[in-house]
């Protein structure tokens, strides 16, 4: 049965909807970590802060294993953060907890989207795009685990460690420390992204994997600049976020390949045969 046509309104109205299922998951999900936002605090936002978390370790005992001495394995911060001023505290609370709220529902986030957007589609498409939910919420969630576990504590020991004299302190306020790890996080799973929308612009022919190929090294040369405003200014963090980026990248030209090859299949059973 075909389904009913709706008006400009009704769609309106559709997307309203949609989009307040979207809020609603997101606001619960920031109610819940808000209820127990001491501990998200004190075992995720700031467990960079801990000698004994899972990278520095890891590093000890890389270094260690190579006979080489890593101040990874005598690491020592300054764990008390400043609040400024009366409200800091709570405004940083509320913030994070929309931020990770947002992190969490992401998959629901995603299926309101595409449960608007699929009556539009023919069954065809929906039938090839029913893995749309599943990747996009993959790679969204591995940039999630590797900035936390690569990145982050990679920034916050550099600068933690980082001075530019003796008559200098770093004593970092609160909301600039938990925003440079939830844009971190932010930041990095959007980048992982990249397949998808690549994907998509293959799709609607604005991009080819011959373009892919031929502004490959301006690619690398952007990815590098972006490394540079996410990490801290060493060459080593730069490429340990740039090698995982250009690999998607390369990934990206092989889908964009699919995607058109596919196309130009479709487009040759759809056209007439010549007699």
């Amino acid at each position: 049965m075909a389904e009913k046509e709706m008006s400009f309104l009704e769609h309106l109205e559709e997307l309203r909807w949609h989009v307040i299922r979207s809020f609603s998951a997101i606001f619960i999900v920031a109610i819940f970590m808000f209820v127990y936002i001491k501990t998200v605090f004190d075992q995720v936002l700031l467990a960079h802060l801990k000698p004994d978390f899972a990278t520095y370790k890891f590093f000890c005992k890389v270094f260690s294993g190579m006979g080489i001495d890593s101040s990874f394995c005598n690491i020592q911060f300054k764990q008390t953060l400043q609040a400024l001023n009366p409200t800091q505290q709570l405004m940083t609370a509320i913030w994070s907890s929309l931020i990770l709220g947002f992190i969490v529902a992401f998959p629901y986030v995603l299926w309101e989207v595409w449960r608007f957007i699929s009556p539009g589609l023919l069954e065809s498409e929906r039938k090839k795009s029913r893995g749309f939910i599943f990747w996009t919420s993959f790679l969204f969630f591995l940039g999630i685990l590797f900035s936390y576990y690569v990145i982050i504590p990679m920034s916050v020991y550099f600068f933690y460690n980082f001075s530019i004299g003796d008559a200098v302190v770093n004593n970092f306020k609160l909301d600039a420390y938990i925003g440079l790890v939830t844009n971190t996080l932010i930041g990095v799973a959007v980048f992982f992204e990249l397949p998808i929308v690549i994907f998509f612009l293959s799709k609607i022919g604005l991009i080819t994997p011959d373009f892919l190929r031929k502004y490959r090294k301006h690619a690398l040369v952007v990815v590098l600049v972006l490394a540079a405003i996410i990490t801290p200014p060493d060459i080593a963090s730069q490429i340990i976020v740039a090698v995982p980026i250009m690999i998607l990248y390369e990934i990206s030209i092989y889908i964009s390949k699919f995607v058109i090859k596919k196309e130009q299949q479709k487009n040759v059973e759809k056209s007439p045969r010549v007699q």
